[in-house]
Parts: C-alpha cells; sequence; structure tokens
C-alpha cells in the first residue's frame, strides 16, 4: 500500500486561496520539490480561478484533497444552506475526495443528522466522496458524542484529527481507547497532527518533552494505516496538517512563531514516510 502525502495550503497561502491575492505557482513548485504527492486546501467560488487552481495542480502533478471548514450559520437552518454551496463547490473541483468539518458542536442531534444526510446526498449525486472530520465546535467534537451518529450512518467515513480530541478531553485519551478504536475503524483520512492536553497542536513535535504525546498519536496512525494495509488497499492518505497562528505558539509582541510550521510538517512527511514506507 502506497501512502499519498499532502501538504496543507493554511498557512502558506494569505489570504487562504479566498482572491487567489498571492501568487501560487512558486508554492506549488515548493510542495512539488519538498516530495509531497497532493494539497488540501477549500477552493475559490470564483469559476475562473478553481478552474486554474485545478490546472496548475495537473500541470504540477500533484493531487487534490478539498477541504470545507466556511459555511457558517447560528441556526442549523442557515448553517445547512452555507454547507451546501460549499460542498458543492468543493465536489466540482476533481478531488479525491472531500474532507468535511461538518456540522456545529452546540445543533442538536437530530439538527446534525439532517446535515450529515444532506452531505450522504449530495455525494451520491456528485459521485464525490465526503468524508467528515473529527474537529472541536463540529458534530464530531468529542469521541463520545460521536458514537450516535456511527450507529445512525454506517457508511459514515472520518478524517481522524484525534489531536482535537486530545485538547477537548484534556488527556491523551488513555480512558477511552474503546471509543477511539471506533473512529479508527472508520478512518480514512489522516490529519497528522500532534495534540495534547491543553491545545490541539504541541509547539514542535520534534521536542523530547513531547514524545509522550507523539508516540500516542502514531500508535492510532498505525492502526488506522494498518487496517487499510488489511483491507487491501491500494494507497492512503496522509495531510500533514500541522497550522499557523493561532494553532502555532507565537512570542509576545512580536507573534513571531516558535519554530516553521512548514519545517516541522516537513518533518511529519519524512517521519510518516519512513515509517510506513510501502507497507
Amino acid at each position: 500500500m502506497r501512502i499519498l502525502f499532502f501538504c496543507p495550503f493554511w498557512g502558506l497561502a494569505r489570504p487562504y486561496l479566498e482572491t487567489f491575492a498571492e501568487p501560487v505557482r512558486p508554492l506549488l513548485e515548493k510542495i512539488k520539490a519538498a516530495g509531497y504527492n497532493g494539497v488540501e486546501t477549500h477552493l475559490p467560488f470564483d469559476p475562473a480561478q478553481k478552474e486554474e487552481f485545478v490546472g496548475l495542480l495537473k500541470e504540477y502533478g500533484l493531487a487534490l484533497i478539498a477541504q470545507h471548514w466556511a459555511a457558517n450559520g447560528h441556526t442549523a437552518e442557515a448553517y445547512l444552506a452555507d454547507f451546501q454551496k460549499h460542498l458543492y463547490n468543493a465536489a466540482e473541483a476533481e478531488a479525491l475526495f472531500v474532507n468535511s468539518q461538518t456540522g456545529k458542536d452546540f445543533f442538536t442531534f437530530d439538527e446534525n443528522v439532517r446535515i450529515l444526510e444532506r452531505a450522504f446526498a449530495i455525494g451520491e449525486e456528485t459521485g464525490v466522496k465526503i468524508v467528515h472530520e473529527t474537529h472541536r465546535g463540529k458534530f464530531s467534537f468529542h469521541g463520545r458524542t460521536l458514537l450516535p451518529y456511527l450507529e445512525r450512518f454506517p457508511g459514515l467515513r472520518l478524517t481522524a484529527d484525534f489531536s482535537h480530541w486530545c485538547n477537548v478531553s484534556e488527556s491523551l485519551l488513555q480512558d477511552q481507547a474503546a471509543i477511539v478504536q471506533q473512529a479508527i475503524a472508520r478512518a480514512d483520512h489522516i490529519h497528522s497532527r500532534v495534540g495534547h492536553a491543553q491545545a490541539a497542536q504541541v509547539n514542535d513535535p520534534r521536542a523530547p518533552e513531547w514524545q509522550e504525546a507523539l508516540d500516542g498519536h502514531l500508535a492510532w496512525w498505525d492502526a488506522i494505516v494498518e487496517t487499510h494495509r488489511r483491507a487491501g488497499a491500494a494507497t492512503f492518505t496522509i495531510t500533514t496538517e500541522f497550522g499557523p497562528d493561532p494553532y502555532m505558539p507565537v512570542l509576545p509582541f512580536t507573534r513571531q512563531p516558535v519554530t516553521s510550521q512548514w519545517d516541522v510538517n516537513l518533518h511529519m512527511m519524512h517521519l510518516l514516510r519512513k515509517r510506513y514506507g510501502e507497507v
């Protein structure tokens, strides 16, 4: 099984591909030269900009994971209307799949069910697979509260970003192993960010003080990769998703990051590529 590594555009392009205000080509050249297989990003709504970006990805031989995170709405109805627009926009981009930060933690179970049902319908309509990220503030913000959704939707597939659950539960989930295993069984994509009890991102996973947190995440990722290997999958995808400020700690007054987001993500790709190889 071949592991494909994706670079997050988050933190590289500002204002994050909303207007293509920064040159995209130099970023893609840098990503390709670093050895990534593709990029994960949300996409502009402007058809010409989206077409240009998808064309550049093809030119550089980079695959795309389309990301949705930006839908808004203080009520489930308002959110759902915006959510649909974002999913359709992402589904039009010839992506491998769409990674969606879905729903809200303050919506009721039934409200989030309606949103998930709509996501399934859009996936069937467009033929594009949609996976749902374990993420703070979303329907999937905590392991225990995710379980009823897994029961309701046997076809529900996840992007595993357990760094969020560590932060929400103020632990490395040592006492939630059975719950985590259920999420692992549904995970089709990994965000390889390392979190800890007080934040969704350690300042630098290379630092020895974070070894326990890194080891915990590696064990989860190993289990996910092994699950897909045993199932006979040809490929599996990982996005090295350490983020910029405010995920990245910064120095007071100067707001200078304490380490390089680019270097940390490159380190994670090299670490995991060596760990998994052609597994």
